[in-house]
């Protein structure tokens, strides 16, 4: 009997980026892939495919295909620019010294609360259209850049809006508690009441976010502060994803764990005890070596530990005006190998099935494997090591979202 789908690829190499199959990539060489609706139905050697009959078929000329690429920590909707602030680090002043000089993410706040919605949406097309241009599929947005009710709910809602007329599934996470807005200055916990008590509610009852994020840390909340955000959060059956131990040792990782967190992002001061806690939860680790390399630190996250423990490592941009202004995931990959000392193979899974995990929807892509969703991207390469080695020239041959075929950008 013929079997019929609406999509098939042929001869084509497959980085399925399965674990289930042998090797770092999952390859399957000589490949086929069938999709049907938003679906892939079949995959695996060409040999082995029935005879299929498809509405389009398309002949992968010996490429390589991968999983559509995931950037599982951005900010990317904001107001204005931190140019300036660029130019003072440089001069010598640290992160913590500008953001305690009404600097850093209060500065951005300062703009993306005079900054209408369509402002913020014009701003952010150009940086949205960079990653899709890369093969990425999937994005989280967060907002953190209102820290008042107003501007929260309009990042979120234009985070919506950009799903709406780009082929990318966007999940949003409210990061209201990011910074102490100058309103609530040395009233730390009355500003925590007011995430829990009004933001997050409306976020919730609006359905603008996928997650709760928040910023621990010295300059911004406390680890108590941040377990009462995690507490409302899932009284509103909101996951929760924590940056933590990213400048200092907090134990934040831990408490993160115990919530059965997503994910603990940048985490260059995690403890063995962290690590311990992580896999135990199950939590992701999202390594950010944009800001690592930004920020100039020195305290690379412990990776050989992590990969131990069998922590997923997921890698992102963190895409924000300030600590990493850079729109290139490929460009993550690369930096995670040179600063990090992930391999290829790591650096692909990273930002396809670890970032998947990370974002709490591994169980609907991240891996090319049947009854997924087919977010897959073709590429002109020999080997998939080249794509954490080969920037800029190397660029993607066919994007398919949801087996639909898009246009790079």
């Amino acid at each position: 009997m013929t079997e019929r789908c609406d999509l098939l690829i042929t001869n084509v190499h497959a980085a399925t980026m399965d674990p289930s199959l042998p090797g770092a990539y999952g390859a399957i060489e000589d490949a086929a892939v069938a999709v049907t609706g938003n679906k892939i139905v079949w995959i695996g050697p060409r040999r082995d495919l029935p005879e299929t009959t498809a509405d389009q078929i398309i002949d992968g000329e010996g490429q390589w295909l991968t999983p559509g690429l995931i950037d599982c920590h951005t900010h990317l909707v904001y107001g204005g620019h931190r140019a300036g602030e660029f130019a003072r680090r440089l001069g010598g002043e640290s992160y913590e010294d500008l953001a305690r000089a009404g600097g850093g993410i209060l500065s951005t706040v300062r703009a993306t609360r005079a900054a209408s919605a369509a402002d913020l949406y014009r701003s952010a097309e150009p940086r949205l259209k960079a990653l899709l241009a890369e093969g990425v599929t999937t994005i989280e947005v967060k907002s953190g850049y209102g820290l008042d009710l107003e501007t929260e709910l309009k990042q979120l809602r234009v985070a919506r809006r950009l799903a709406q007329h780009y082929p990318a599934d966007i999940l949003t996470t409210c990061l209201a508690a990011h910074a102490l807005p100058p309103e609530y200055d040395g009233r730390a916990d009355e500003y925590i009441d007011l995430v829990c008590e009004e933001i997050l509610p409306a976020v919730a009852k609006e359905q603008l976010a996928d997650a709760v994020d928040m910023f621990c840390e010295n300059i911004a909340f406390s680890v108590e502060q941040c377990q009462r955000v995690i507490d409302a959060a899932h009284k509103l059956d909101l996951p929760v994803k924590v940056h933590a131990e990213q400048l200092a040792s907090t134990g934040a990782t831990r408490m993160a764990a115990k919530a059965s967190a997503l994910s603990v992002d940048h985490i260059e001061y995690i403890t063995d005890e962290d690590v311990a806690a992580m896999a135990e939860s199950g939590t992701a680790a999202v390594l950010l070596p944009g800001a690592f390399y930004t920020l100039k630190e020195t305290r690379v996250p412990p990776i050989d530990k992590l990969r131990a423990a069998g922590v997923p490592m997921a890698i992102s941009t963190d895409l924000n005006p300030g600590t990493c202004p850079l729109g290139s995931l490929r460009l993550m990959m690369n930096m995670s190998c040179n600063l990090f000392g992930l391999t290829p193979a790591e650096a692909l899974a990273g930002v396809t099935r670890a970032a998947a995990r990370a974002l709490g929807v591994c169980c609907s892509r991240g891996v090319l494997r049947a009854g997924l969703r087919a977010d897959m991207v073709l590429w002109p390469m020999e080997s998939p090591d080249q794509l954490a080695y080969e920037l800029g020239a190397l660029q993607p041959a066919e994007i398919f979202f949801g087996g639909r075929h898009v246009t790079a950008g």
